[in-house]
């Protein structure tokens, strides 16, 4: 039952992504992230623009972005909380808002915006409140931190489409937030699968999902 839910869910996607590719995307935007800095909004380079998504482990989001062509970088930290400068241990009560997110600098002559949009909303289970798999608690929940009106169109968009394809049988909860503030990750985060490839969760959690994600976007791999 499962691998054929699995089967309908990606026949939706790859039905979902023709339409999906008639969308514009534009992003500004993206400034070098320093150890504990917020990073905030500045001018980016014609070349590079960037992404904030929260969705869950940032262990494996990161794993699963920097795997796409076109993605220059992906990394770990936190956002949507009010409090300054947040530590892991502090994000893990729960209380300080914030949620495990990934900022991306990607090449938008290599891959779009929404591309980015179809991988998350694919990867990753946008219809649980404040969890992801196992992983339960605020610091989980799903966010789309846009950093422009053509981002927020083109994410609202992304959603609408989703659920027009019917590729989850639940309702997408997934937030849609303008981006604030980004605080990079302790450095012991930072590519964390790739140097614990044999840490249980590794191994048992995000193997699976890279595995199912390489499956699924194989054209879009680098």
């Amino acid at each position: 039952m499962v691998n054929k839910m699995r089967s309908n869910r990606w026949l939706a996607v790859c039905t979902l992504a023709v339409a999906l590719g008639a969308m514009a995307a534009t992003a500004t935007s993206a400034s070098a992230d320093t150890k504990g800095a917020a990073v905030k909004p500045a001018a980016a380079k014609a070349s590079r623009e960037t992404a904030t998504f929260a969705a869950g482990c940032f262990w494996s989001m990161e794993a699963i972005f920097k795997q796409l062509k076109g993605v220059v970088s992906a990394t770990s930290g936190y956002s949507g909380g009010k409090s300054a400068h947040p530590s892991y241990e502090e994000v893990e009560t729960g209380t300080t808002g914030h949620a495990e997110s990934l900022n991306i600098v990607y090449d938008p002559k290599v891959i779009a915006y929404r591309d980015l949009l179809e991988v998350l909303l694919t990867v990753r289970d946008p219809t649980t409140v404040n969890r992801q798999g196992n992983d339960e608690g605020p610091q989980y929940r799903s966010i789309i931190f846009y950093r422009s009106e053509d981002q927020k169109r083109d994410a609202q968009a992304a959603i609408a489409k989703f659920k027009a394809a019917k590729v989850w049988s639940r309702p997408i909860v997934t937030e849609l937030q303008p981006y604030a503030q980004f605080y990079r990750a302790e450095d012991y985060h930072m590519d964390y699968y790739r140097l614990h490839p044999d840490q249980g969760y590794c191994r048992s959690v995000i193997a699976p999902e890279i595995a199912e994600f390489r499956a699924k976007f194989k054209a879009k791999l680098k």
